[in-house]
């Protein structure tokens, strides 16, 4: 019995998908410029934007510099933002709030604009080109409308977007450790230290310098031995006195007991 309405349903569905798309073409192709106005906002407010976007397209070339010209631009902008054509969308979101500064949408577009380029920011391992452009965006929406109920949005997307270029620059210090090239690490530890001075990592970051120095130390030619052992005991005090109950205590101890004996076996040769 269900097979024989299986080529009824299909029938059914391929009628109604041809009728559909029969129906669409006349509205694309219609010169009734209200008739294609009120079927653009139709498929807007359904979320259709598949098929809003080519009759708004057409709708806003038609009526730029007249009444029509903002909603429309408007919605243009937002159907690139929903079709994930963040970067499109940014530029429209920031050509609106240049073309119809005193709008009621003038401020809601700048910081779409910025929040646009948020949604480009890949993950952490990726270049982060686009995550530093998303925090100019969102910090210059912030200049300009400090008074803005969505700064407080903007400064907590600001925060998430350093936090994952500071993962990424930690990622990397960390890299140039296991590769063993000391001397990267250390300065790209120091660097995540000057540029985020509130950093998650902070208690790592002054024990894996004073485990590169450490590590520095033993593999150094025997000429630059006992400078590199001094090194890692500065790196050591600097741990110590910021963390004296860090869990890397211990292991941190026993590193400068080792660099202790092995400084004064080269000073005695």
């Amino acid at each position: 019995m269900f097979k024989k309405w299986v080529p009824i349903f299909f029938f059914a569905f391929t009628a109604l998908y041809i009728s559909s798309c029969s129906e669409y073409n006349k509205v694309l192709k219609s010169s009734d410029l209200e008739y294609k106005f009120a079927k653009a906002n139709e498929y807007y407010e359904a979320k259709d934007y598949y098929k809003a976007y080519p009759l708004i397209e057409d709708l806003t070339a038609i009526y730029r510099g007249q009444g029509r010209s903002e909603k429309l631009f408007y919605m243009l902008a937002y159907c690139d933002f929903y079709q994930t054509d963040y970067l499109l969308a940014s530029h429209r979101f920031n050509e609106f709030t240049k073309t119809f500064p005193t709008s009621k949408y003038t401020e809601e577009c700048a910081f779409m604009s910025a929040y646009s380029y948020y949604m480009l920011s890949p993950a952490p391992k990726l270049d982060q080109s686009n995550t530093y452009d998303a925090i100019s965006s969102l910090q210059l929406f912030v200049d300009r409308y400090p008074r803005s109920e969505r700064v407080d949005t903007c400064n907590k997307l600001i925060i998430g977007l350093e936090n994952k270029i500071e993962d990424k620059i930690y990622a990397g210090a960390n890299q140039y450790k296991m590769m063993e090239d000391f001397t990267s690490a250390v300065i790209t530890y120091e660097n995540i230290l000057k540029d985020f001075p509130d950093t998650q990592y902070r208690e790592d970051i002054f024990y894996n310098i004073y485990d590169a120095y450490y590590l520095l130390a033993l593999k150094s030619i025997p000429q630059k031995k006992v400078e590199r052992i001094d090194q890692a005991f500065k790196a050591y005090v600097n741990f110590a006195d910021r963390f004296p109950s860090s869990d890397y205590m211990d292991s941190a101890q026993e590193m400068y007991a080792k660099l202790e004996k092995l400084k004064v076996k080269f000073e005695n040769k």
